[in-house]
């Protein structure tokens, strides 16, 4: 009996021990919610462009009235290709055209209106530029989005009922006839002053009600295009990050709850919490990250008087420290000349920034390191999958553990003045705090401290730091950490 009841608790004990070591294998409960499938690839993308190339061009215009000839449209050395080859080596992975601007003119060549691309002199009246573009990012390895003015100053409708059938006629269009879509982007302009067929008057529209925003994206874009992100200032999937410079805040929440000037969810687009965008809201209703848009220039569409003032390399890198490396993507606006093609200035601009990208983070110095966390939760989550290229793979820590550190051995002497680190938002936004430090005469130190991480957060040193180890510390979290990437890098010299 004795030897029986040995054996039972040596089972038991075999059991427990089986199921200790499971649930240290189990992976994190998520934390808060989560993105869905299309919200990570548009994560993993970055950056893009957005295209502004129209009527506009030709008259020096931000915002054309509606009224412009469609002949004088005539882009005789447009070439997609180059433009699409220019973006994707100013590291750009995709590229979002404004297929019709608030003027009304139409880039390919719909049957909803004849205000389009078939009655100016490109091509013969037989172009198709969205379907140029669209190939050219296709053979070329970039992503293709699309944006359709909800404000129309040429439609003779617009205002009426009759204008949202014509509207959802064109997006019908788009979304079925240039192949999978990335992006469906939209923006709160609307309403105002136009040509609207000859009647040259103002407009006004109630923009929570008149285009039956969840009606559209419910049954027109989730159904004809359902891997495509939809953004729009309040956000559905992407929201706007509150400004045109291109800044996401320090800290940096990719969960938001959209609200309207009167505290309503979901208004539509132009009425967003905007003060609330560039940071986002911590705990919020829905996973929704900022997109931080800006052009290359100062204004959206061409200029020649601007052809001078195209951002600097300097200026191009504090703004990808501020929206991509605070966990937001850039949409750098770019805008072709009168010939169809990007000016010489911004062509350099585009390859300037690229290289410093590829040269600055060619190398992660942290790689070979020896890692020692202060805790693991098991084998399948070990420290050395900060260091392993994959942004899913992840060091985490058992549930009661909130504040660990890990050590980071460099073998020998580095220097470095870039850090990265990504969390798997596969479970959520967790770290709400970090620091860094570097071992230096024989102690540690303080170099770098911030809050969000979430997709992606790097930190700019004033001055390169040089050491042989390197600690982070996990100083404030609601939960265990899910902590997917670290990396030390030097910043290309101009």
């Amino acid at each position: 009996m004795k030897i029986f009841t040995a054996q039972v608790r040596g089972l038991l004990l075999l059991l427990l021990v089986c199921l200790t070591s499971a649930l240290a294998q189990a992976p994190p409960q998520p934390y808060g919610v989560l993105p869905s499938e299309r919200q990570l690839r548009w994560h993993e993308i970055e950056m893009y462009s957005l295209i502004h190339f129209g009527l506009n061009t030709y008259q020096d215009k931000e915002w054309g009235y509606g009224d412009a000839d469609p002949q004088l449209f005539n882009p005789v050395e447009f070439d997609a290709e180059r433009i699409v080859k220019a973006a994707k080596a100013g590291g750009l992975h995709g590229l979002i055209l404004v297929a019709k601007h608030h003027d009304g003119f139409c880039l390919w060549p719909t049957k909803t209106t004849d205000y389009n691309i078939t009655k100016s002199p490109f091509r013969n009246g037989k172009g198709d530029m969205v379907r140029e573009f669209e190939q050219a990012c296709r053979k070329h390895g970039l992503k293709f989005g699309l944006y359709n003015s909800p404000w129309d100053r040429n439609a003779k409708d617009y205002g009426k009922p009759e204008y949202i059938d014509l509207y959802r006629a064109q997006w019908r269009e788009l979304y079925t006839n240039y192949g999978e879509l990335f992006a469906s982007w939209h923006d709160g302009a609307n309403g105002g002053d136009g040509y609207y067929g000859g009647a040259k008057e103002t407009r006004k529209i109630d923009r929570t009600t008149y285009y039956g925003w969840d009606v559209f994206w419910r049954d027109f874009t989730r159904k004809l295009q359902p891997n495509a992100v939809i953004f729009s200032d309040i956000g559905l999937d992407i929201r706007w990050v509150g400004n045109e410079k291109g800044f996401a805040n320090e800290t940096h929440w990719a969960t938001f709850t959209p609200t309207g000037p009167k505290g309503e969810p979901n208004p539509g687009p132009g009425f967003a919490n905007d003060h609330e965008s560039p940071t986002g809201t911590r705990n919020g209703k829905y996973w929704i990250p900022a997109e931080c848009d800006v052009p290359l220039r100062p204004g959206w569409f061409y200029h020649a008087n601007q052809d001078d003032k195209v951002k600097t390399l300097a200026q191009l890198q504090d703004i990808y420290f501020k929206s991509v490396g605070r966990g937001a993507d850039l949409d750098l606006g770019l805008a072709p000349d009168k010939r169809g093609l990007l000016h010489e200035n911004d062509v350099k601009a585009l390859q300037a920034f690229g290289d410093w990208q590829r040269k600055t983070f060619a190398v992660n110095l942290a790689e070979g390191a020896s890692i020692q966390a202060s805790n693991v939760r098991g084998k399948a989550f070990a420290p050395k999958y900060l260091l392993d290229n994959d942004r899913y793979s992840y060091w985490a820590t058992s549930d009661n553990v909130t504040t660990p550190e890990v050590i980071f051995d460099l073998k020998q002497a580095k220097s470095f003045n870039v850090i990265r680190l990504r969390e798997n938002i596969k479970l959520g936004q967790r770290v709400e705090a970090f620091a860094i430090d570097a071992w230096q005469d024989g102690a540690w130190k303080e170099i770098a401290a911030a809050t969000s991480i979430g997709a992606n957060r790097l930190l700019r040193l004033p001055a390169n730091v040089t050491t042989t180890k390197v600690r982070l510390r996990i100083t404030k979290a609601p939960v265990c950490v899910a902590l997917s990437d670290f990396g030390l890098f030097v910043s290309a010299t101009n």
